[in-house]
């Protein structure tokens, strides 16, 4: 026997470790991405299906946004998690999208499955994803167009393409409407170029009459505990100054003991304490405020010395509330009462206020509406509040991340699975230029991208092949052709359109997602599974 034959082998993981190697490792994380996108597919398009989610704390939602379906799912396989980091990579850049994203992904990833066992090296297809995602950044911008260059309102299509299939959709042209203007009012040229943020939008749910009430306001609504039944009502052209602070004389620093030997001396402290009150009061008149907003306390001989002169006060404002005031009103946010000048104080238009039974939380109403100058708005949801309100404002908020981003970008694709279409032609052809084993790989990912329309036309009850192969022939002619709301091929409405980064942003990542996932070779797992 030679020297080290029949010695135990070398150990270097514990004992339950367990180690995958080979193509078996291809094929786990191919399975568990295909099984997270089938649990998307139904829900694209404007025929989708919703999705009720039933959380560990015994609450429910229900919807069929990508996005918030993903952020819910308490996933464990390393391939489903590399899905939720792409979903939440194309929400935060986007806000809409994530579905279809995520489909693609899986898609390129069941297309690689197939070329690993036909005997393609991984690191090939990888090579050919990469060179297919090219061509589709270089071929996008062919068919895009810029807003001016789309007959009618283009940012009111983004909007009513964003809201179909979503809870919004019971009243589209309302909520499109909505979504447009408040669009047009926040956009607006800065220092730093245009500025059109989804942010500057706030969201208020009524909590009562129908869908139907909902409206814009060209400012702000807050529920904020009305100080005294005298402010209730309402008030126009008012100066407003706001305040990150108190509105209370200023607060001695220094421990000091005051000794008082008779009642005059104390009657001469509290006249000191109140001069000061009275003077500070004085200083705010001569600004000639009006309307007063406070994220601390109020001092209650101030509010009361306020409101005897009519000045409107409030207090308890947090940081984003404040800062939402100051885009209503073009006031400057003021560090403290006392440093407050002339060039701080803004201008409302009018200030409503009404106070409202009590429950469990504070349901008085503030609204301060800023007028045509307004940065900042709000869209009054009406409805009771619940999972059916929720999901409402959750589909408003995407179609306002898409507007938004098509505004700042100025470029604009057509809906329907028709760019995606076209992309996969352009791949192919481009294909068709290779003699190397990539090749396979491009037209792979070209099939990939038909995952979309075929998605559209299976959400709709029809046949994905037939649709295709009829898409494809109709994608050859100079007008664009897309999947209909009946599931068959038709040219696309003028009024489905989609922002460019949207897709092209999501083509990106569901490419670099699976080829990450096709780098992979080996697993080893310290639990055992």
């Amino acid at each position: 026997m030679s020297e080290g034959q029949g010695a135990p082998p070398v150990v270097i993981v514990r004992p339950e470790t367990n180690v995958t190697s080979g193509t078996a490792v291809q094929e786990k994380l191919i399975s568990a991405a295909q099984a997270f996108a089938d649990i998307l597919k139904p829900t694209l398009g404007p025929r989708g299906l919703d999705k009720m989610l039933y959380k560990t704390d015994g609450t429910t939602a229900v919807t069929n946004d990508g996005a918030k379906i993903v952020a819910e799912l308490m996933v464990r396989h390393p391939a489903a998690k590399a899905f939720v980091s792409l979903a939440e990579s194309q929400e935060n850049a986007c806000g809409d999208g994530v579905t279809r994203t995520l489909l693609v992904a899986g898609e390129l990833l069941v297309e690689a499955d197939r070329l690993i066992r036909m005997g393609l090296h991984p690191l090939t297809i990888v090579d050919g994803y990469l060179a297919a995602m090219k061509v589709v950044e270089e071929s996008i911008h062919e068919f895009s167009k810029s807003i001016d260059d789309i007959e009618g309102e283009p940012i009111l299509s983004v909007a009513k393409t964003a809201l179909r299939g979503k809870s919004a959709d019971q009243d589209l042209d309302r909520f499109a409407q909505i979504i447009f203007q408040a669009t047009r009012q926040i956009t607006r040229e800065t220092s730093e170029g245009l500025r059109s943020e989804a942010e500057d939008v706030s969201m208020f749910l009524l909590g009562r009459k129908g869908i139907k009430d909902s409206h814009l306001l060209h400012g702000i609504q807050v529920r904020r505990r009305v100080l005294l039944d005298r402010l209730e009502g309402e008030r126009h052209n008012l100066r407003v100054a706001v305040i990150h602070g108190d509105l209370k004389p200023r607060e001695m620093h220094r421990d000091v003991e005051i000794e008082v030997e008779n009642p005059e001396q104390l009657s001469d402290f509290i006249t000191e304490e109140n001069e000061r009150k009275v003077a500070l009061v004085e200083n705010l008149l001569r600004l000639d405020v009006s309307a007063i907003f406070v994220s601390g306390e109020i001092d209650r001989d101030i509010l009361h010395h306020l409101v005897d002169e009519g000045v409107f006060v409030a207090d308890g404002f947090d940081d984003s509330e404040l800062r939402n005031l100051c885009g209503v009103t073009q006031a400057n946010l003021s560090s403290s009462v006392h440093h407050l000048i002339s060039d701080d104080i803004g201008y409302a238009e009018s200030i409503h206020c009404e106070r409202r039974s009590a429950s469990d939380r504070v349901e008085d109403e503030i609204v301060v509406i800023g007028g045509e100058r307004a940065e900042i708005v709000t869209i009054a949801v009406g409805g009771t509040e619940g999972v059916a309100a929720e999901e409402v404002v959750r589909g408003l908020h995407d179609a306002l991340r898409s507007t938004t981003l098509a505004t700042r970008t100025n470029s604009l694709l057509p809906g329907a699975g028709a760019t995606h279409i076209r992309l996969a032609m352009m791949v192919r052809a481009a294909a068709e230029q290779r003699s190397d084993r990539a090749k396979l790989a491009m037209n792979a990912f070209s099939r990939a991208l038909d995952i979309v329309p075929a998605t559209l036309v299976e959400n709709a009850g029809g046949d994905s092949l037939d649709a295709i192969l009829a898409l494809r022939t109709s994608s050859l002619e100079e007008q664009v052709f897309g999947i209909g709301m009946d599931g068959n091929v038709a040219p696309v409405p003028s009024d489905v359109l989609h922002p460019t980064d949207t897709i092209l942003n999501g083509i990106i990542g569901a490419t670099e997602t699976a080829c990450s996932l096709l780098r992979i070779d080996q697993v080893i797992s310290a639990r055992g599974d």
